[in-house]
């Protein structure tokens, strides 16, 4: 599996980075995790607008969803005066109500399912495209599920947005790869049903055995470096903070 950070900020975008949005491919099939405020423009850089075969929404909290308004626009609007094909989209009930109520103005009340297959996600295991998938609804104010993907013997975890609970350790156990949020500061912030912080994200990744840690969702006004040392200090293994248009293969 190939995963680019399209946008890793958290809460709103920085001047280095769009909000949340990954792509992970594998077999030649594109799946983009979250679709954050800017994420639209990046995506850009890295696939062409019609070539993801399927989005995979954690939640639908702005920071995580609000550019699916736009890219309703390039794909109902196509250039060459035809609609896109329907794109499955995954994401929490309600999704496309709360999409057409971003957007606002459809041109008829049922224009977002004209461009999007949407699916309601709930715990438990499926597939999309090539990839063998296992959700888990996490501690967030709204409905928020984190994804494990395998492929080819190997494991990618996308924590989403979450506080401490134990279905993140079931989500990411043995994970290759987790990409977990790491918003709050460890000593500073602590408000147990909405993100981690550092060192805890360093904890998930130290108990669950993962193979190695990405740091994502750290907003602008948080310490990333500090965030890092925190994790470091609990977690053994590799640790990173997540960074606009990096590749990491998994």
């Amino acid at each position: 599996m190939k995963l680019t950070v399209v946008g890793c900020s958290g809460s709103f975008p920085s001047v280095e980075s769009a909000c949340s949005s990954y792509l992970v491919e594998a077999d030649g099939f594109r799946l983009l995790l979250d679709m954050g405020n800017g994420a639209l423009g990046e995506l850009q850089r890295h696939t062409g607008l019609y070539d993801l075969d399927a989005i995979f929404l954690s939640h639908l909290h702005a920071d995580h969803c609000i550019d699916m308004t736009g890219y309703f626009v390039t794909r109902y609007y196509r250039h060459d005066g035809g609609r896109a094909p329907s794109l499955p989209v995954y994401g929490p009930e309600g999704t496309e109500e709360r999409l057409g109520a971003a957007h606002a103005a459809l041109p008829t009340p049922d224009a977002m399912s004209k461009v999007f297959d949407f699916h309601t996600l709930k715990a438990g295991t499926f597939e999309i495209g090539p990839f063998q998938v296992r959700t888990e609804r996490m501690r967030h104010p709204v409905e928020t599920y984190g994804i494990r993907l395998e492929h080819g013997g190997r494991t990618l975890t996308y924590s989403g947005d979450t506080g401490p609970c134990e279905s993140l350790h079931k989500l990411a156990e043995d994970s290759d790869l987790f990409l977990c949020e790491a918003s709050f500061l460890h000593g500073k912030e602590d408000i147990p049903e909405l993100h981690l912080n550092g060192r805890e994200a360093g904890e998930y990744a130290h108990r669950a055995g993962a193979g190695s840690l990405l740091l994502t969702h750290i907003p602008p006004w948080t310490d990333a470096q500090r965030n890092l040392r925190d994790a470091r200090e609990v977690f053994g293994g590799p640790v990173e903070l997540a960074a606009r248009g990096a590749v990491h293969l998994v």
